[in-house]
């Protein structure tokens, strides 16, 4: 019996072992073509260069803006919209039902009065109640409408805007004054092709933000978002860089991403119904343009900063990272057919190849090797060696990504202000492998168990709101 135990652990050990390798070989592979593209790429253009360059041609832009229960942080985040340098937007906050004083805050900071506004209902939503505009801010239109959700939300500001470019912007976030100078500039230099653009998103605990104004950039205080801090820089420096050379981005960031309106009302708008409605935009306008043989790009680039809240305590945390698991199963649930299909090229055989290995059977390989393994090794069902070459695997190679993630950020961005947080964030990529990442897996599990019994919920997102000081 025990013999037969030892055999069906060494074999388990040895394809969790196999399915860290593919995961990090792939995440290996991502870092080598982010560096690549990165310094293809060369330093970013100045923004007085950018502003002479666009000031007289880029096309009008509709930041859109969904808030639900976010008296805290709106009236900062909107500030930063209000002071953007680009010639020619609007900004549309959609008030999805709120339960606290959001819409009373927007009244009273910005002079709110009853407006009316033709609009067509392209994309479907919740019934818009009083559409409002500012008496002192001619740029500012504010939606109060049912409480329908964050994809629901946008497709009323898709339907109320008028321009041909929109932005979805979190309301939780800030915005740097030259984002949308250095989004847009995909959309002039190929405005027939590209359909969207991604930018980073940075953690702002810790930094000082007054007035929409981000006045000094300082890491996190604490160690949760810390933690996430290292995070971001690899999804965003490694991650979504490497798959926008091969347009494979499957996913533009809720926080912050620019769409051409048109194209997305051709696919129907944001789907509702899912809590991943960000990732499963992005997919369905790939699988469409592939399957009507267009020729189209949707690009990431690594300038525009967009600064939000990160959480800060474990339970909302948890709650998060649920939710965007929850959410990419949902998506894979409705496109999974892409999934390793040469007929949707290096999308479905690599993006979503990716997205098969890393965010659906991953998260459960790894909760195995991270419950299983120490249990077995402690009970000599598996060989030492074994346990040690999987934390080799999980740990070294997780360490190499991170590290190099970060050495990335410093040669060819340099956001890190001083040599001492850079000495911070090295460290930290030390310490998220001794319990951060095996708690991010178990709630990615969660998150699995959440879509399997079709929980809807998005969990509470409590807000602290920015430092001014």
């Amino acid at each position: 019996m025990m013999e037969s135990v030892f055999i069906v652990a060494k074999y388990v050990g040895l394809l969790v072992i196999f399915a860290g390798l593919v995961q990090y070989t792939n995440y290996f592979i991502q870092l080598l073509l982010a560096a690549f593209q990165l310094a293809k790429s060369g330093r970013a253009a100045k923004v007085d260069a950018l502003w002479r360059r666009y000031s007289d041609s880029a096309p009008p832009i509709a930041i859109l803006v969904p808030a639900y229960n976010e008296e805290k942080t709106i009236v900062e985040s909107l500030s930063s919209l209000m002071a953007i340098q680009y010639p020619n937007y609007e900004v549309i906050i959609i008030n999805d039902g709120s339960s606290d004083a959001t819409l009373e805050v927007l009244k009273d900071a910005f002079n709110l009065v009853e407006t009316s506004r033709l609009y067509s209902p392209l994309a479907p939503h919740q019934p818009i109640k009083t559409i409002y505009r500012s008496q002192h801010q001619k740029r500012l239109v504010v939606i109060d409408k049912a409480n329908g959700g964050k994809a629901d939300a946008l497709n009323a500001g898709i339907n109320v805007s008028r321009a041909p470019l929109f932005c979805c912007v979190d309301a939780d976030s800030v915005l740097e004054p030259d984002a949308l100078l250095r989004t847009v500039k995909p959309f002039m230099e190929d405005p027939e092709r590209t359909i969207a653009v991604g930018g980073t998103v940075r953690i702002a605990n810790g930094s000082v933000i007054r007035n929409g104004q981000i006045l000094k950039v300082q890491l996190p205080k604490k160690m949760l978002p810390l933690l996430q801090t290292v995070e971001y820089l690899r999804a965003f420096l490694m991650t979504r860089i490497a798959w926008s050379r091969l347009n494979t981005v499957l996913i533009i960031s809720g926080a912050f991403g620019l769409f051409r309106r048109d194209a997305v009302l051709k696919v129907g708008g944001y789907s509702l119904g899912t809590v991943g409605e960000d990732m499963e935009l992005v997919v369905k306008l790939h699988r469409t343009l592939i399957e009507q043989k267009q020729d189209y790009r949707i690009r990431f680039i690594p300038e525009p900063v967009c600064w939000t809240e990160a959480p800060e305590t474990l339970s909302v945390l948890r709650n998060q990272r649920a939710r965007w698991q929850r959410g990419t199963l949902e998506t894979f649930e409705r496109h999974g057919m892409m999934a390793l299909n040469p007929r949707y090229g290096l999308v479905g055989v690599l993006g979503f190849g990716n997205v098969l290995i890393t965010d659906v059977i991953g998260p459960v390989v790894d909760a195995i090797g991270f419950i299983l393994f120490p249990i077995l090794a402690f009970t000599g069902s598996l060989p030492l060696d074994y346990f040690l070459a999987y934390i080799a695997v999980t740990s070294g190679f997780g360490l190499a990504i991170s590290v190099g993630s970060l050495a990335l950020e410093e040669a060819q961005l340099r956001r890190v202000p001083k040599a001492s947080d850079l000495a911070l964030l090295t460290a930290i990529c030390v310490l998220e492998n001794l319990g951060y990442r095996q708690l991010n897996s178990l709630w990615r599990v969660q998150g699995w168990v959440q879509y399997l019994k079709r929980s809807g919920s998005w969990g509470v997102m409590t807000r602290k709101g920015f430092t001014a000081s």
